[in-house]
């Protein structure tokens, strides 16, 4: 259980705060950082977003303020140490930042880590993490009722119902339940209006995400003796190609999840240093601890890792053949 009281008194006691996230920042990572920098701004607070990554170009009406900054070593390695406390959020793991780690990890300011993914990192003085949530949209909201630090408002709900929203698949995931539709309720009341917020992150994408999407199913294949292993691969001439970027794979690996009798989707990336695979499973099939073999994370039936060495023709029967196992060994 998270221990808001105690998230409230760091941020009462200290004044200025620089807020991140992962690598390829999803609606819930931005929407949540969005909310949170709201939240701190209306408390009169110094606040910065600094993240790694270019936000994806639909998901750039979370924005809309324009404050999020794209890390520059030479411009933001001090602000690292100048500020009062680093909150990561969406994330528990340095390695997510990529070569911002080193100015994350050796930062001289207080580190707080916001997630709902489990077994986070040892770096960080204070962890406000709980994987009943749905998402790090939900963990804010509940921030926000919880403490009553500022009311919750059109504008805040707006970033927190696209965080929430996306990361239970529109409602369908595992963790939806009947209080997270009150709360969708709610800020349905404030004036979101869901059908406008799915358009701008589904519905508006570029002639080169389906393109890619083209490549992906493509390649899709079945693994197992009983077929239920279903993977698709992207590789960067699929990418230069097609024109689609990394942030277009978002929710790729669910079609290979819904092939009847599989239980194990994965999809594998490659990037332009090293490659990433993410899993999604049915049921009690836990991809968390797969991933967790491979140095990865996430929850129980979404999770990913990051490869830095090797080949894909290495990586993907290492994979296979792991996955496999994990089907057949339910729970």
């Amino acid at each position: 259980m998270i221990n808001f009281d105690q998230l409230k008194q760091v941020i009462s006691e200290n004044e200025s705060f620089l807020i991140t996230t992962h690598v390829n920042p999803d609606a819930d990572a931005l929407g949540s950082e969005i909310a949170l920098y709201l939240i701190l701004r209306e408390l009169g607070k110094n606040t910065r977003i600094i993240n790694y990554s270019e936000t994806p170009y639909n998901l750039v009406f979370l924005d809309k303020l324009g404050v999020i900054e794209i890390y520059d070593e030479i411009k933001h390695n001090s602000v690292f140490n100048s500020t009062d406390v680093v909150i990561a959020v969406d994330f528990n793991r340095s390695d997510r930042v990529v070569s911002m780690k080193k100015a994350l990890v050796e930062s001289t300011a207080f580190k707080l880590c916001i997630d709902h993914h489990l077994e986070p990192e040892f770096i960080w003085d204070y962890v406000f993490i709980d994987s009943i949530y749905s998402s790090c949209g939900e963990i804010i909201y509940d921030f926000i009722k919880k403490t009553a630090i500022v009311t919750l408002t059109y504008e805040l709900a707006y970033p927190l119902y696209a965080a929430i929203m996306t990361d239970t698949g529109s409602f369908r995931f595992e963790r939806t339940t009947q209080e997270l539709h009150l709360i969708a309720a709610e800020m349905l009341r404030l004036g979101v209006i869901p059908g406008e917020v799915f358009d701008k992150i589904y519905d508006q994408s570029k002639f080169g995400k389906f393109k890619l999407l083209g490549r992906a199913l493509n390649s899709m294949k079945l693994y197992g003796d009983d077929l239920s292993v279903s993977y698709m691969v992207l590789t960067r001439n699929d990418f230069l190609e097609t024109g689609g970027l990394e942030s277009d794979t978002d929710g790729v690996v669910n079609f290979a999840l819904s092939v009847e009798n599989v239980k194990i989707g994965i999809l594998f990336v490659e990037l332009s240093e090293g490659f990433k695979v993410s899993f999604r499973s049915k049921g009690s099939v836990d991809v968390n601890k797969l991933a967790a073999e491979f140095g990865g994370g996430g929850h129980v039936n979404a999770s990913g890792a990051r490869f830095h060495k090797g080949t894909l023709s290495e990586l993907i029967p290492q994979v296979l053949n792991k996955a496999f196992q994990y089907t057949t060994k339910e729970g």
